[in-house]
């Protein structure tokens, strides 16, 4: 793409009643200067392009027919939003973009006027869309509400049930459905414009409804056979079908690069306000008028900063593997020793590391779409029949299909495995997407095994030590980003279910850590040392079942014992103080502390400072473990020092 010199008319935008009174050409004019601005400012911040730069002109042309923030624009997901942002006030603070204290990489209520519903999961803008228009009609209002939805995003069974909720409904709702990608409807061009223009406006619509009025004048069977003949008909031009089926009113294709036809339709949609439902169907392009991202959708859907002219992207080097690469890894040479392991996704093979698994194994491996429920209950059907699923989702996804969890795998003690990636804190995605609530919500369930990997080996042991296990469900949580370094094993080796393992002996303090915070509890014990406390350090690795061995010997041997995890307060730490309580190994006076991610929900940054925030570091451990002991960690450094 060839950058603008300058943004002359975007420039001159203080607010969208500035976009809702220029003519056409300015309109077209303010997309291309609106492109050029989002491409220039991912390149620097980094953050979700593809799907922003594909609604560009839909998000000007909403803007432009529609009387936000009065309207409700809802964007399904938000990874599309950026141009949104730059529309609506936010331009100066784009440089902000997913850093702390700056702007969200999705919608956020508590972040603009023009953002009425946040999201960072998808397939929620129908529900909620129709929430606000219901909401509106019982306060006897007429302002338009729109879910701008994604094709990907349709694959989520909530987004049915909205539909037909809406179908029966009739209240006054437009669905945007934003085909970048499956192209559900024939090719558009002038002739579906055309129609689309027609079917759209009122004079098709009164006549509609007239001959719908006759048609009950007739026989039944008539009447009937007239509604379908009609609805087919355009089904056939428009491909609606499925939607008219569900009583909501179909237009459509449109091409979402063309504002010549994208504009006309929304005005008639805005200006009939006897329509109920309406979904128009809208095709645009991931990455449109950067060729770097439409040459490689995939790798600009999210991206870290890059070259504008090239489009190279600029990656820190690390020296030690991802997580997820350790997982894919193993998963691909487990693969290949047993031929009943088979691996789930809910639209994210890429993400999860299955990728490569499929790339092999092609006939067991399942992409079921954004439709986290399916996938659990489709893995519980697996395992009932003798196979071996691993069902790799975000840990703040599975969230999702926790029922599922529960009644159809923990109940019916099926042995599906749970590959729950990014589980803590995630960074620059945020609250959304923070994998903070797994242990606890795991480790309620009756029959289930949760394990969690202090580091990248451990990760390999547990990803062989759930392909072993057949005696029920078991879940194995880890973290986002690049392992610590340690060294990495051939092959991963199944561990002892229920088994942890003392990293360093000690005699005051006890620390026992779960996950990823082992390597800060470590340095922990090192600083108390030089302080005169002598620390032992525990891995826990399995959540449930507890070892309780472990636990009575630190409770024993200690005056101190702190727990320590990246999840959320009812996880590991409540279940060693439930153990603890009910056994009386308190009852001697043990100081007991447990250390959590705080009840708040933590918004984007570094991971650092999410940890930070969080009082999960080395320095935080040593001053609970001195506060325990009715120690001033200041003190004593001046004593040391002196």
């Amino acid at each position: 793409m060839e950058l603008a010199e300058g943004t002359p008319i975007l420039d001159s935008i203080s607010s969208t009643a500035d976009i809702r009174s220029m003519d056409t050409d300015k309109i077209k004019s303010l997309a291309t200067e609106l492109r050029n601005e989002t491409v220039r400012t991912v390149s620097i911040t980094g953050g979700h392009l593809g799907a922003s730069l594909g609604v560009v002109e839909l998000t000007v042309a909403l803007h432009h027919v529609f009387n936000t923030p009065d309207d409700r624009l809802i964007w399904d997901v938000g990874h599309q939003c950026y141009p949104h942002k730059i529309l609506t006030g936010r331009r100066e603070k784009m440089l902000t973009l997913r850093q702390g204290g700056g702007i969200s990489g999705f919608t956020n209520r508590a972040e603009s006027e023009f953002d009425p519903f946040g999201a960072g999961h998808s397939s929620t803008s129908i529900s909620a869309g129709l929430g606000m228009a219901v909401a509106r009609d019982l306060d006897g209002r007429a302002n338009n509400v729109i879910a701008v939805i994604g094709d990907g995003a349709m694959s989520a069974g909530m987004v049915y049930e909205a539909m037909n909720h809406a179908g029966s409904q009739d209240s006054r709702l437009i669905i945007i459905l934003n085909d970048n990608d499956m192209s559900i409807a024939p090719p558009v061009g002038a002739m579906s414009a055309y129609l689309s223009r027609l079917i759209s406006s009122k004079p098709y619509r009164h006549a509609r409804d007239f001959a719908k009025q006759l048609s009950q004048k007739l026989p039944r069977r008539l009447e009937e056979a007239a509604r379908r003949a009609e609805e087919y008909a355009r089904g056939l031009v428009t491909g609606g079908t499925l939607f008219e089926e569900m009583g909501i009113y179909y237009v459509g294709p449109i091409d979402g690069h063309n504002l010549d036809h994208l504009l006309p339709v929304l005005k008639n949609i805005r200006d009939d306000e006897g329509m109920g439902p309406v979904l128009v169907h809208v095709v645009t392009q991931k990455g449109h008028g950067y060729a770097p991202a439409e040459q490689s959708p995939d790798k600009f859907h999210g991206v870290s900063r890059f070259d504008v002219v090239t489009g190279a992207q600029v990656k820190a080097k690390s020296n030690a593997p991802s997580y997820t690469s350790v997982f894919s890894d193993e998963m691909v040479r487990l693969g290949d020793v047993d031929k009943k392991i088979v691996a789930v996704t809910a639209a994210m093979p890429s993400g999860t590391g299955l990728d490569d698994f499929a790339e092999k194994y092609p006939e067991r491996f399942f992409d079921v779409g954004i439709a986290e429920q399916h996938a659990v209950t489709f893995a519980a059907g697996l395992a009932a029949e003798g196979v071996k699923p691993f069902c790799a989702i975000y840990s703040t996804f599975l969230q999702r299909a926790y029922d599922q969890l529960i009644h159809d795998v923990a109940i019916q003690k099926l042995p599906v495995r749970f590959a729950l990636d990014r589980g803590g804190l995630v960074g620059a995605d945020g609250a959304t997407h923070h994998g903070c609530y797994d242990l606890a919500y795991l480790g309620c369930v009756p029959g289930i095994v949760v394990m969690a990997p202090a580091d990248e080996s451990e990760l390999k042991h547990m990803t062989a030590t759930a392909a072993a296990f057949d005696e029920g469900p078991i879940a194995f949580r880890y973290p986002r980003g690049e392992g610590i370094g340690v060294e990495l094993p051939a092959k991963g080796t199944p561990l002892e279910i229920g088994r942890g393992r003392i990293m360093a002996e000690g005699t005051t303090i006890g620390i026992i850590s779960i996950g990823t915070r082992l390597a800060a509890a470590l340095e922990a014990g090192e600083k108390l040392a030089v302080q005169g406390f002598s620390t032992t350090v525990a891995d826990a690795r399995f959540l449930k079942p507890l070892d309780e061995n472990l636990v009575r010997r630190m409770a024993a041997e200690h005056e101190v014992l702190i727990t320590i995890e990246e999840g959320s307060h009812g996880g590991f730490g409540a279940n060693v103080i439930e153990f603890l309580t009910n056994h009386g190994l308190m009852d001697r006076g043990l100081k007991v502390r447990t250390m959590a991610i705080p009840d708040i929900f933590i918004d984007q940054d570094s991971q650092a400072n999410q940890l930070i925030q969080a009082g999960l570091n080395s320095e935080n451990i040593v001053e609970v473990a001195l506060a325990a002991l009715g120690k001033n960690a200041k003190n004593i450094s001046a004593k040391n020092s002196a």
